[in-house]
């Protein structure tokens, strides 16, 4: 297999064993330069295993592939070179203040000293964090330090960024400011990477794949994906009490999921399901304040797929 111009990120019958587990289990995928790819997937699913053997970090134990041009098996060096990786796990010097944790990593990335000022102004208007240059990184808010973070990841202006739950642990308002700032470099022409549990995150990605077991299971855009996995209906239920209300729908073979305090059920037909779904809770004591059709989300999407795999 060779490198495409216009491809960021190939790789064919990626494979990583770890003695009899197979983390990683035969994935093919191609994305394009300039796009925002999520993998999306469980915990425990193989999102961060990939993401290393992407970033030279991990040798896979079978397949190809290669990264902005660089062959994964051999190249390793090349491709840290070239691009930005933020790990799951905050990594950054708790006792530096913002400022020395820019300056650490300007040296680890060997920028020139001409242009270490200028690409740290950046980082810290880019983060939104120039007022507490002077602040220790351990003093920030989870928000902040992610933004941090991933200024740090760019700071030598890498082609390809790679961005492993970026947003775990933080706030919604602050993963939304961070998924504008991922925006803004995905138009300035960087190609972004970011795995995710966070089944809502999806919808903000150019394109997904979804991996469950080590396994790509649906590959294609949020709109897709939804419309080629969700042939069925989705009803949302708020009822008193979901839990019983669950194990009553279970029990004539309806299929549904707890979605926070909500119920979502998949049904073939939503007008048909309505009146029989309302009795049986209403018979188990679990009679529903509130049942609509809804449009269905990824999370759906993404538990229909899990049934049928």
């Amino acid at each position: 297999m060779q490198p495409i111009r216009d491809i960021a990120v190939r790789v064919e019958g990626l494979t990583r064993r770890f003695g009899d587990f197979v983390a990683v289990d035969d994935i093919g995928l191609s994305i394009e330069k300039g796009e925002v790819f999520g993998f999306l997937g469980p915990n425990g699913a193989g999102k961060s295993t990939t993401i290393k053997m992407l970033c030279g970090l991990l040798l896979p134990s079978a397949g190809q592939g290669f990264v902005g041009g660089f062959d994964i098996m051999s190249q390793s060096e090349e491709i840290k070179k070239n691009i930005g990786y933020m790990s799951q796990k905050f990594s950054l010097y708790e006792d530096l203040t913002v400022e020395e944790n820019i300056d650490f990593f300007s040296g680890i990335y060997s920028l020139p000293a001409q242009k270490r000022r200028a690409r740290k102004e950046w980082a810290l208007e880019m983060a939104g964090i120039s007022e507490r240059r002077k602040t220790l990184t351990k003093n920030l808010p989870g928000g902040f330090k992610q933004r941090l973070a991933l200024g740090c990841a760019v700071l030598h202006e890498p082609r390809i960024l790679f961005l492993d739950e970026p947003t775990s642990g933080v706030d919604p308002i602050s993963r939304r400011n961070f998924w504008n700032m991922i925006y803004g470099m995905s138009k300035a022409g960087t190609t972004v990477f970011v795995t995710t549990h966070y089944m809502d995150e999806a919808d903000y990605c150019d394109r997904l794949a979804l991996i469950y077991r080590g396994r790509i299971i649906a590959e294609g855009s949020p709109g897709e994906l939804k419309q080629e996995h969700m042939k069925r209906d989705v009803l949302e239920i708020e009822a008193d009490k979901p839990v019983e209300a669950l194990e009553a729908l279970y029990k004539v073979g309806v299929e549904a999921a707890v979605f926070g305090s909500l119920l979502h059920a998949t049904v073939e037909s939503a007008d048909e399901a309505m009146p029989v779904i309302g009795n049986t809770l209403k018979l188990a004591g679990c009679e529903p304040r509130r049942m609509e059709k809804i449009v269905p989300s990824l999370e759906d999407v993404f538990v229909t797929l899990i049934e049928v795999s």
